[in-house]
């Protein structure tokens, strides 16, 4: 297949356009439905623009795209061609779902915390489908990437966590409004939770670790009552200096108690633990 952008081939580049399409129309979606309408400030560009929108006839779509395209000519030195690229791309497609969805599609008002968890969870989607797949619409991400320049020292997220609060007290001293902060405040949490998960991934699992001098019974154990595989790691106690075996094994949570007795019931005197892994990839769990 041929290639562009080194090994970048044209079946990334039709997904990444899919996703980029899909991600930055729930995004968009998510204000004109949700958070704008209730006068919330989901922290970055977009909730500086619903601010600024509120005290001038400039619509949100318009001071977003006014905001994020200095961003975007500051920072491409530092961006990729592909990042800078797709960057553009859903820059202006937010704009744009932002303006379709504020004159087509129906907003919610009844309950201001209801639309500030469904703003949070869909513009999660949103910005988690662009995430996966290493892309951004701009906006804060463009600035912790400038910001990032005078303080090198300062981590990502720290930069960004700055912005979003400094977005916040500004909203609120526009809309005069202390409330606004509160559900805001919600927004971005709700936000940030739906992206970790999705970035994550939902496939939650329990690694299983046990010390054992059985180590070839248990495996046996687990790899013919659980259907899942079994990796034997050679070991010897600090203590007695005896010969031991960690058997590890990656489970699904649902079957976290049938695998613990299947181990006790191999060997009594087994030391177990059990972690939590919140990405899985490989068969049985989430291919790539």
């Amino acid at each position: 297949m041929k290639k562009v952008f080194g090994n970048y081939t044209p079946k990334d580049v039709a997904v990444d356009l899919i996703y980029t399409v899909l991600g930055t129309a729930l995004v968009g979606f998510a204000l004109a439905m949700f958070t704008v309408p209730n006068d919330i400030a989901p922290g970055g560009v977009s909730g500086l623009a619903t601010a600024l929108a509120f005290i001038t006839p400039i619509r949100v779509s318009v001071w977003t795209l006014m905001m994020n395209i200095p961003l975007l000519i500051a920072a491409w030195r530092r961006l990729g061609a592909r990042a800078l690229l797709f960057t553009l791309i859903s820059t202006l497609l937010l704009s744009f779902f932002i303006e379709i969805g504020s004159r087509f599609l129906p907003t919610y008002t009844s309950d201001t915390l209801v639309a500030s968890l469904m703003g949070g969870v869909v513009t999660g989607l949103g910005m988690g489908m662009l995430f996966i797949r290493g892309v951004s619409t701009g906006g804060t991400d463009l600035l912790a990437l400038i910001l990032k320049k005078f303080l090198p020292n300062l981590p990502t997220g720290t930069l960004l966590m700055f912005v979003d609060i400094t977005v916040v007290v500004i909203a609120t001293a526009i809309f005069r409004d202390f409330d606004v902060a509160i559900y805001s405040a919600i927004t971005i949490y709700v936000c940030s939770k739906v992206i970790d998960t999705l970035t994550q991934g939902v496939d939650y699992a329990k690694v299983i670790y046990t010390v054992t001098g059985k180590g070839e019974a248990v495996a046996a154990a687990l790899n013919e009552q659980t259907d899942r595989g079994t990796t034997l790691i050679p070991a010897f106690g600090g203590y007695t200096g005896e010969g031991k075996q960690i058997v590890m094994t990656v489970t699904r949570r649902s079957v976290v108690a049938q695998t613990l007795r299947l181990i006790r019931q191999t060997d009594p005197k087994a030391f177990t633990f059990v972690m939590d892994s919140t990405e899985v990839h490989g068969e049985g769990f989430r291919a790539d």
